[in-house]
Order: C-alpha cells, then structure tokens, then sequence
C-alpha cells in the first residue's frame, strides 16, 4: 500500500485526496496546506493527519503528490526527489522555462518516478483514439485538430497568476497534440484576441481566445482552438486524421438521452460542467498509473520531460502571439 503525502489542499487537492481514497493499493498519509483551515478540512474529511510543514509531509510518506500552488512546484520536487520520493505533480512545474530546466539540473541522475498532471493523456476516449492510430487504423497521421473551450471564465485573481492562456490552459492541448502526434512540433504560430473581455488585455495582457497551429519535422500540422468562454459547455474534443481515415474522441454527457415533441427534435443533455466532471475517469487512470510507477520504481506516462517540452512549446507560442510570426521551438528550448 503506497503511503502518499498531499501537498496542496485547494480545489485540485481535494479532487486528488477523493481519488487517492478511492485508490485499492494507495493511502492518503498526511496532507499540508499554507493555508492551515484547508488542511484540516481534507483531514477531517479522510481521517489523516496534517503536518506542520511540507517537509513534514514528504518525510511522513513513501510518494508526493503536489497539487500546491504553481511557483512551490519546483522546489517541493526538488525537496520530494532529495528525499527519495516518488512525485506526482501537477502542471505546469512552473510558470518560467529557465527555473523548470533549472529544476531538471538540480535532480539529474534520479531515478525515481515524476509524473506531470496531463491527465487527458488518461482520459478513455483520447486514449483509444491515440491507440488507433498507433495501431494503424488511419493510416499516417496527416492533421490533429484539438478544441479545448471552457464554460467560464476563472476568478480574476487566478486569471491574474495563472501565467496566461497558453502557459495555464494550453498547456493541457501542447502535452495531448505531442501525445497524439507521437513526433515533436518544431514550429508554433499563435494567434489570439481578447474578444469576449477585452479588459483581460489592458489589466493583464492576457486574451481569452487563442488558435496555434503547429508542425513537426516531417510535415504533420496541428491546429488547437480555445476559449475562456463556451456559452454551451465544457467543449473537449480532439480529431486525427490518417491517410486512410479519421477517428474523432468527442464530447461528454451525463447521459446520451434525447427528447423528442413538439418543441425538440433529439436535443442531448448538456455537456459536462468542467474539467474534474469530464475528466474524472482520466484523472483516476492517471494516479493508478503513477502508483503503479512509484511501487515499481518504473518510468511514468506523463514525466519531467513532457513537462519540459510542454511547457517550451506554450513558450513558443507566447512569443508567437507577442511578435505575430512562426517561432522555431529551438529558439526556446536551446
């Protein structure tokens, strides 16, 4: 039974410590939270103590699963690796490309498991659609067309930190396109507008919608649509497209009832909420598949090196989106 220690006792912690509960071979052991009331609420909610310091925490389990805020990531890894601890972390590792390959040099030569928290890698649907195509159902892959829309706008606070669309939210889509496409982009151009709340722009120069489009070496082109706002949901679809074919892992329901009278004819329930509602299956998959790592000691599915080249790639799409031209991935990730 692998003991681990919750870092981070927030919306996405407490998702996380449901999960590890729900886990057959893991135990919630101890949970840490700056804030000492969120602590004791998940505490009290799945019967674990709290530690006094993240430290604490870390010392306390046999893996690490650091669901803290964005700028802590790095150095809990650091202090989870140097205690010879399995870490699951969620994305980004940080919001700054020179302190995540900073962190990279502070824990080169570890073989203990990191994984990163690109849980749509996990999820059921995305998944059969990759193996698809790794089995040659479509042939070659030519084109990935990934939407990604929330329902939504965040707070302005975590808008404010967040680090942007393409380091927050786009993040997900670069970790799936390189995922799909089994090759690595080698040049991103980004555009976008912030066309639903143009105040995003003047207080944080940020947008709220964004389109990228990316090639690899060989010619494969990828295209990613988002928006901060989806008037009918939480819009998560992804297409291939092979030369003998297409497979497309579309949206989500609660349930695929339709109505049909006098006024409908078919209408489906709405889509799912967000994130933790669509992706639940995958965010399951995703810690069985870490705990599997951590007790064997074996590579993981989403490591520090996706995390890496993840976040280069939203890198390049930030200087895309500032200077209106294709940015080479090697001019950020050198």
């Amino acid at each position: 039974m692998l003991k681990i220690a919750l870092l981070g006792c927030g919306r996405i912690g407490k998702m996380h410590a449901a999960t590890i509960d729900r886990a057959p071979n893991a135990t919630l052991a101890i949970v840490f939270d700056p804030i000492a009331d969120a602590a004791k609420q998940v505490a009290a909610q799945f019967k674990c103590p709290v530690a006094a310091t993240a430290e604490d925490a870390i010392d306390q389990a046999d893996a690490v699963l650091i669901a803290t805020s964005t700028p802590t990531h790095a150095d809990l890894i650091e202090k989870a690796i140097a205690a010879g601890k399995a870490v699951f972390c969620e994305k980004p590792i940080d919001l700054s490309l020179e302190r995540v390959l900073a962190c990279r040099r502070a824990i080169a030569g570890s073989k203990l498991p990191i994984q990163i928290g690109f849980n749509r890698r996990f999820d059921p649907g995305h998944r059969a659609a990759r193996d698809a195509a790794r089995a040659g159902d479509i042939g070659d892959i030519q084109q990935v067309i990934i939407t990604s829309r929330d329902p939504g706008f965040a707070s302005r606070d975590y808008i404010r930190a967040s680090g942007g669309i393409l380091r927050d939210m786009t993040i997900h889509d670069f970790d799936l396109a390189r995922y799909m496409l089994a090759e690595e982009p080698v040049e991103v151009f980004a555009t976008g507008s912030a066309i639903i709340d143009p105040t995003l722009a003047t207080e944080f120069g940020d947008v709220d919608s964004v389109m990228v489009v990316m090639k690899t070496a060989s010619g494969k082109l990828c295209s990613i649509t988002n928006s901060r706002v989806a008037t009918y949901g939480y819009d998560q679809r992804v297409e291939l497209l092979g030369a003998k074919g297409m497979v497309i892992s579309g949206n989500r329901r609660p349930h695929e009832l339709q109505r049909f009278g006098g006024e409908s004819t078919g209408g489906g329930e709405p889509y799912l909420n967000f994130f933790i509602e669509r992706y639940t299956e995958a965010f399951a998959a995703g810690l069985e598949s870490f705990i599997k790592s951590a007790i064997a000691g074996s590579a993981t599915e989403a490591d520090f090196d996706d995390g890496v080249k993840a976040l280069a790639l939203a890198e390049a799409a930030v200087v895309s989106l500032r200077e209106n031209r294709t940015v080479g991935v090697s001019e950020v990730l050198k």
